[in-house]
């Protein structure tokens, strides 16, 4: 396994070249080889790991959670939830150059509701008690394997707690995540980039309610003009 401060000096070479236009494919590839970096140190960059230019751009869409009270609000189901469990369970997170909390596991094509699932749900529901949003919509991954099923789960949750909402599972989220008019909860970058307002949910559980000790942070230093 890399030693920490090598992981470290390869973010740091990675992102020099994202600052200077380098295509991040490519350049995750030097970077890589050049560390001997694995499979998974390398996914660790591909999520964390960003051009100062979008940092930029996406910290500026980030908004504080409080200001979901009486706003509608669309939540990338899967996207948070796995986010979350992976708190819950101490599984690694990385929290990215833009200010987004990530999951590391890759293991949404193959994500099955456990224990885990209801608790981070349940912590959701309870924030949402304390900032009350106007309107609440989940919506998960039809393709997911019982998508249908959570997504019920949560609806039915959602009326014992007296919170305006629903849950649903469609073919692809994206399309309703992307242009909504209210507030959208994810880490997804793609979303992220074509969003107006967005919360790090997932990243504000993980780190003041669960405060999960296994969060990987990045060290940055301004790079001289």
């Amino acid at each position: 396994m890399i030693k920490s401060n090598d992981l470290q000096e390869a973010a740091k070479n990675f992102r020099y070249l994202l600052n200077r236009g380098y295509p991040r494919k490519i350049s995750l590839e030097l970077v890589g080889n050049r560390y001997g970096l694995t499979f998974d140190e390398r996914h660790l960059l591909h999520r964390g790991v960003f051009a100062d230019v979008d940092v930029q751009r996406r910290l500026s869409k980030k908004i504080l959670l409080k200001a979901i009270k009486n706003q509608d609000l669309a939540i990338d189901g899967h996207n948070v939830i796995i986010t979350i469990e992976a708190g819950l369970s101490a599984q690694p997170l990385v929290l990215g150059d833009d200010g987004f909390l990530r999951d590391i596991s890759g293991r949404s094509g193959s994500f099955k509701k456990t224990e885990r699932t209801m608790e981070a749900i349940g912590l959701i529901m309870d924030l949402f008690k304390q900032w009350t949003p106007r309107q609440t919509l989940f919506l998960f991954d039809a393709p997911i394997s019982k998508s249908g099923r959570l997504a019920l789960e949560v609806r039915n949750l959602l009326k014992i707690e007296n919170l305006s909402g629903d849950a649903m599972a469609v073919n692809v989220p994206e399309k309703i995540l992307i242009g909504f008019p209210g507030i959208v909860a994810t880490s997804d970058t793609a979303i992220i980039d074509r969003s107006k307002n967005v919360i790090d949910l997932a990243g504000y559980i993980v780190g003041r309610k669960i405060r999960a000790k296994s969060i990987i942070r990045w060290r940055r230093k301004r790079e001289p003009k």
